[in-house]
């Protein structure tokens, strides 16, 4: 059951950083990301601030994604998502590196305003980019159970903790299960 909900949670990612819902993720769903952030987050189309977001999603797919393809792909189904995220729930230290380094990716995005803390408005804004059906009340839930001490803030550990803690966790009580305002996940 616990590998289920894990499975679950992948497909329920992938099917959002999906983008142009091709059931491949590729440079062109990361594009696609980048604009959809940036323009949650208030920066306008064609916009150097939009252009710098995107740069880091770019960078995402040639840094993290890229690497792990055989040589001549260009994507990453569904199928294959799912299985090479999952092996990282086993692996601590490679969730921790691969994962992390979205996170702090990601971290660098939703900080808006620099002061190294995600605050609840941050959060909604940044998350509702990836997840465009995320409502206002869905990220305050999660955000407080991602706030794990309490203070308003999602620290550069709750952050990044949540993010892994989600991609990797098969705990239904984890917090990071909350990571994408939700915590019921479609069958995959």
């Amino acid at each position: 059951m616990a590998d289920e909900l894990l499975i679950r949670k992948i497909g329920h990612g992938f099917d959002h950083l999906d983008r142009d819902g091709d059931g491949r993720l590729t440079e062109h769903d990361h594009v696609l990301m980048g604009r959809s952030v940036a323009a949650s987050l208030g920066h306008a189309g064609g916009s150097p601030a939009e252009q710098q977001v995107v740069a880091a999603y770019l960078a995402i797919w040639r840094d993290l994604h890229l690497p792990h393809l055989p040589p001549g792909a260009d994507a990453v189904t569904r199928a294959e998502f799912i299985v090479s995220t999952r092996s990282l729930a086993d692996d601590p230290a490679a969730a921790r590196a691969t994962l992390g380094a979205l996170a702090e990716a990601f971290l660098a995005v939703a900080d808006t305003d620099g002061d190294g803390r995600v605050d609840g408005e941050e959060f909604f804004a940044f998350q509702h980019g990836h997840f465009p059906t995320l409502t206002r009340e869905a990220a305050a839930e999660a955000f407080r159970h991602l706030d794990r001490d309490g203070d308003g803030t999602l620290s550069r550990e709750e952050f990044i903790g949540g993010l892994i803690e989600f991609w990797t966790s098969r705990d239904p009580e984890a917090p990071g299960t909350w990571w994408t305002g939700t915590t019921r996940f479609p069958d995959s």
